[in-house]
Order: structure tokens, then sequence, then C-alpha cells
């Protein structure tokens, strides 16, 4: 860091043994694309900013990637809490929450189905219900394919990270598994070593997505072309619709290795056909946001200063995004 310090100062600055002089915390604040304010700024977080965020990632995954990505979750946590405070977000529904110990997953997925009114069938669109509930979604690189999506709570909205690089099929499935964490494990951490928190997020995921009472009778036929034509109509992937069906008790464990015996000769693993025709899923409510500061008159160093950014440092997560949803069925 070119601040003109030695690292030994840098380190006394950190642990608080000493105090920076105003013209090197702007230095600092250069350095680092903030602004001084932001480095000054207690901020009030739900979940610590040390509590680990709630990830969906490969277990393969390097512990310098996710530790990459969960601190550009905690940056953009501060950065999120500074426009909340100034600029609460007035919203239609809240995220529900459930104690995991006493609700299962399927059970709490019904129940926020049924709190945001979301007709039966296929979700036509997934970041639109999160988002009308005030969660902050933003899509960011994370550069990697190994990990699909992060969440936690910006003090009392709930922000949720995915990986720019996934499929439009794998952004809705990430979407319901980070909603599936908000929802059940809101303190952003589970004092038992004995649950599985991924697994009761993927539950959650896959019944608020494809809800056992209206797809169970869909999954009899489980051969390549039934499952394309399910993908379509559900918006999820035929891994995920298969592994519905096997959680189900519709599908062997020799069926599921037949299945992706057969997926992988095609090259299907990791790239499905007809991704072209799911729904992208196009987070708008920050850019909305954006979008009535400046109408309102504000500049982007307006912005950027009530955001905390320097002013040629505001991320593209601010920019405004279109897509298209899930046609009625």
């Amino acid at each position: 860091m070119a601040i003109g310090a030695a690292q030994a100062t840098v380190s006394r600055y950190i642990s608080g043994a000493r105090t920076p002089e105003d013209s090197e915390i702007r230095r600092i604040a250069g350095e680092l694309g903030v602004t001084p304010a932001f480095l000054a700024k207690e901020f009030r977080m739900r979940a610590a900013i040390g509590v680990s965020a709630h990830m969906r990632r490969q277990p393969s995954t390097k512990v310098s990637m996710w530790k990459s990505a969960e601190a550009k979750l905690n940056e953009l946590r501060m950065h999120m809490s500074m426009l909340t405070e100034r600029a609460p977000l007035q919203t239609a529904t809240h995220v529900p929450t459930f104690d995991y110990q006493f609700t299962k997953p399927a059970e709490a997925a019904r129940r926020v189905r049924t709190a945001w009114r979301v007709p039966l069938g296929p979700v036509r669109s997934v970041v639109d219900l999160m988002e009308t509930a005030g969660t902050i979604v933003c899509e960011l690189d994370l550069g990697t394919h190994r990990i699909d999506g992060l969440s936690q709570w910006v003090s009392d909205y709930p922000l949720v990270i995915v990986n720019s690089w996934s499929s439009p099929s794998r952004k809705r499935l990430t979407l319901a598994h980070e909603l599936g964490h908000l929802v059940m494990h809101a303190d952003g951490y589970v004092d038992d070593e004995m649950i599985d928190v991924e697994a009761q997020a993927n539950e959650f995921a896959a019944e608020f997505l494809m809800p056992e009472a209206e797809i169970r009778h869909q999954l009899k036929t489980l051969k390549l072309p039934n499952l394309l034509a399910l993908k379509l109509e559900w918006g999820v992937s035929m891994q995920a619709i298969f592994e519905r069906a096997f959680r189900l008790g519709l599908a062997s464990g020799t069926d599921r290795q037949n299945f992706y015996r057969q997926i992988s000769r095609k090259g299907w693993r990791t790239e499905e056909p007809e991704e072209d025709r799911v729904p992208v899923e196009s987070p708008r409510l920050v850019s909305g946001l954006v979008a009535q500061f400046r109408s309102a008159g504000l500049t982007n160093d307006d912005f950027a200063d009530l955001t905390g950014y320097a002013r040629d440092a505001v991320p593209d997560v601010f920019l405004p995004q279109s897509g298209r949803h899930l046609s009625s069925v």
C-alpha cells in the first residue's frame, strides 16, 4: 500500500494502537478506493463481519478462492449498509425466518411461498420475489466456476451475491439455495456439528423451486427428453430435476448412476442444452435505487459519497440490467 508509512505503522493503525493523521487517512482511503468517512464508520451488522458467509461452493474450492469471495461480500455489505442507513428500503414483503431446529427445510420453503403468495407451478422470477422482500442481490465475477454464490445480512436486509459465470439455471438454484440459508440460518452460524446446513439449503431450494405436490406426478418418466422438457418448464437444470426425483424416492441409486453416465457421454455435466431458453435472473433493486437518486438530481459523485466509494471506484453492480421471466403455464 503506497501511503508513505512503514508496515509496522500500518499494523498499529489496524490494531488501534495508533490513530492516523487526517492526511494519512485520506491517503489510505485513496489507495483502498473508499472515502475517509467509510474508514471511520462503525458498521452495525446482523451477523458480524467475522462470521463466515453462507456459500454455495464445490468441496474442492481452494481456501484462497472462498476467502476472496467472502471478502467481496463483506466489502459490499459495508457499502450497502451506508446506503440503506441513509435511504431505507421500502419493501412490500420481507424475508421470513424460521428456527431450523423446529421447522424442516421443505416446510420452511412452503411457508415462504405462501407468505409471498407465489402461484402454483414454476417460480417465474426468483430474484424478483427476493428483491420485493428487500433482498439486495448483486451479480459479481468471482473469478472461478467453483463458487456459485454467497449470502449474509446487511443490517436488516439480506444480501446475496451470485457468480456472473454461472448458467441461468444454476443462478436460479443458487438464489433459492441462498434464500434457504437466509430463512433458516439468519444468525450466520449454526452451533450444532450434526446439522448439515448445506443439505438444509439444498432441500429448501428444491421444494421452493419444485414443490413436491406439484412436480411429483411429472417425474414418473426420467428419460432425457422428458427431463429437458421439465427443465424448460421449471427453469432448473436437468440434473437438479433428476436429483429431485432421486430424493423423493422416484429413482434408484442405479438409475442415478446411469443418468450421470448418459449426460457425461454427451458432455452435459458442465454445459446442459437449452440454457439460452432458461430465463435470466437479473437483479434490479440496486440499479433502480440508483436511478431514483439520479432522477432526484444526485450526480454519480454524490452517489459515490453516499455509499462510501471513491468517486472513480463505484463498482458495476450499480449499473442497470435487463432480463426475462418464465412465461405462465
